[in-house]
């Protein structure tokens, strides 16, 4: 979200927020009238619907200390402290291209500078540091382990509304989640997304995805949009699950990048072409590394990637979420077509894809 965007999405939240508290008042005088017209007050209310909200409060007062706002010179997002050295995990998109890196507490006070550790875009993960300070680190949970209609509440900063929390379910699992490009950030391809009918609005990448245990199985990271109406689907977003961030994260802290990625390569690199005459879109070979399983099965520069174990492949996002579902050691049937116009399949030994500082 540019600037300008983000200015009015602002704004428009800070009038919901006086329209709120204007029928709050509202409600207050008319239970007040009521009070005094019967002589009664309301009876507290007890039974399950109690038991959850003291739950829901016991979660937030655990886990919200440990979200922060990520303040840069590009916009704005969410953090999620990692470790007691002041290690922030946040989305590589929040901190993409980004020269200064501010960190406010989910309590407010002064923001503090921070400094990049290390990005890994493919997951779309990054670290921030903040030194010094007394930051909690978060309760990090599994999330092979996740249910289909467990509860969640998605903790963050939406819209510059520090330290907000949204509650919903696991929607889904296993989602395979494509995040279009925005500036400096070329996009991702998130395998084994969790979906969650949480609220997810801009400003909440990066934050906490937390069940009611206080454990964080997910990183918010994208809402999903009608491309109907282009806007946001409500109650469709999707998180980087924790155990992708357990496994990405200490890496980037050790050295700034990601030596074991666990995410399949074919050993090339790629970009999608258009035919000028008919439109057709395709993913032409750009160059091969040496060693890799592309070359050795015989693919060159210049060559078309048309599909990958029978999914066609028109464009690299197409591409990157057939490799997201494979694993590095797989053999895959590829199809390609040669400059001569010949089409032929190949197998090839997927390799693992290279992590980035």
């Amino acid at each position: 979200m540019d600037r300008n965007a983000r200015t009015k999405a602002c704004a428009a939240a800070a009038a919901g927020a006086l329209v709120l508290a204007g029928c709050s008042g509202g409600t207050k005088n008319a239970e007040n009238a009521g009070n005094t017209a019967s002589g009664q007050t309301s009876p507290p209310v007890s039974g399950a619907g109690s038991d959850l909200e003291r739950q829901y409060e016991r979660v937030v007062d655990a886990v919200l200390p440990s979200v922060v706002k990520i303040q840069t010179d590009q916009g704005e997002g969410s953090g999620v402290v990692f470790d007691a050295q002041g290690d922030i995990v946040t989305n590589a998109h929040v901190v993409a291209g980004a020269k200064k890196i501010e960190v406010t507490s989910s309590g407010g006070g002064s923001p503090a500078n921070a400094s990049l550790v290390g990005a890994f875009a493919a997951d779309d993960l990054a670290v921030v540091r903040v030194k010094g300070g007394s930051l909690k680190p978060a309760s990090w949970g599994e999330s092979g382990k996740a249910r289909v209609g467990q509860i969640v509440l998605a903790m963050g900063n939406p819209l510059g509304l520090s330290g907000s929390v949204t509650n919903g379910i696991v929607s889904a699992l296993h989602r395979t989640v494509s995040t279009k490009g925005q500036g400096s950030f070329q996009g991702s391809t998130i395998a084994d997304a969790i979906q969650t009918s949480a609220d997810i609005n801009p400003g909440n990448s990066g934050g906490a995805l937390v069940t009611l245990d206080g454990q964080v199985i997910g990183i918010p990271t994208a809402a999903a949009s009608d491309p109907q109406i282009g806007a946001a689907a409500p109650g469709i977003g999707f998180a980087t699950p924790s155990d992708t961030v357990k496994r990405i994260v200490p890496q980037l802290i050790e050295s700034g990048k990601v030596s074991n990625s666990g995410r399949a390569a074919l050993g090339v690199v790629v970009r999608t072409i258009v035919d000028p005459q008919t439109g057709r879109r395709s993913v032409a070979v750009v160059e091969v590394q040496k060693g890799g399983g592309a070359a050795a099965a015989g693919i060159r520069p210049g060559d078309l990637i048309l599909s990958v174990n029978g999914t066609a492949t028109p464009d690299q996002s197409a591409l990157t979420t057939v490799l997201a579902n494979l694993k590095p050691g797989d053999k895959v049937k590829v199809e390609i077509q040669k400059s001569d116009g010949s089409k032929r399949q190949v197998q090839v030994t997927l390799g693992q894809l290279p992590g980035g500082g």
